[in-house]
C-alpha cells in the first residue's frame, strides 16, 4: 500500500457510516482461486450504510492515469457483472447502487474527465455504470476534515462529481 492510499482510507474510514474492505477482489467467475478468470483487486470498497450505497474506491498519483482508465473500461464493459460479484461474494444487497470513486490529484481531474468522455463515446450504449465521482487527493488531508466524525455531505466534499 502506497501513502497516498492510507490517506485515502482514513478519510474514508472518518465517516463512522462507512465500511471498507481494501485491496478487495471483484472476481466475474464465481471459483475458490481468485486469481483465476476476470477479476481486479479494487484499492477499497466503501459501503456506506448511511447512504445505502457502494463505492468502488480507486487511488491514483500517476499523472497519466493510464492503468485508472483502463481499470474504469474494464468495469464498465463487465459492468453488470461486477454488481453481480459484489452481491454474491461481498453481500452487498443487490438494490444498492453502486459507483467508482476515484481519488486524484487536482490537476489531473480534466484528464480524468476527459478519459471518462472518451470511455463513453467508446461504448456502444455509452456508460453502463454510473460516472465515477472524483475527490481530489489534495482533498483528503487529516486537516480538512474532522477525522472522529467526518459527517459532512459527500456530494459537497466530492469535488466536481460527474453526473
Amino acid at each position: 500500500m502506497d501513502y497516498y492510499q492510507g490517506v485515502v482510507l482514513d478519510y474514508l474510514r472518518a465517516s463512522r457510516t462507512v465500511f471498507l474492505n481494501t485491496e478487495c477482489c471483484i472476481q466475474l467467475e464465481a471459483g475458490p482461486n481468485p486469481d483465476r478468470g476476470t477479476h481486479w483487486y479494487c484499492d477499497a470498497v466503501a459501503a456506506d450504510f448511511g447512504k445505502q450505497q457502494v463505492f468502488l474506491c480507486e487511488i491514483s498519483y500517476a499523472k497519466s492515469l493510464g492503468s485508472l482508465l483502463k481499470r474504469l473500461s474494464e468495469w464498465n464493459a463487465n459492468w453488470e457483472g461486477v454488481k453481480a460479484a459484489l452481491a454474491r461474494d461481498c453481500a452487498v444487497p443487490p438494490q444498492w447502487p453502486v459507483q467508482p470513486w476515484v481519488f486524484i490529484p487536482e490537476d489531473c481531474e480534466r484528464a480524468a474527465q476527459a478519459g471518462f468522455e472518451r470511455l463513453r463515446k467508446a461504448t456502444e450504449s455509452g456508460l453502463t455504470m454510473p460516472y465515477p465521482r472524483i475527490t481530489h487527493l489534495e482533498d483528503v488531508a487529516p486537516w480538512k476534515y474532522r477525522s472522529w466524525d467526518r459527517k459532512e455531505d459527500l456530494e459537497e466534499l466530492s469535488s466536481n462529481a460527474i453526473v
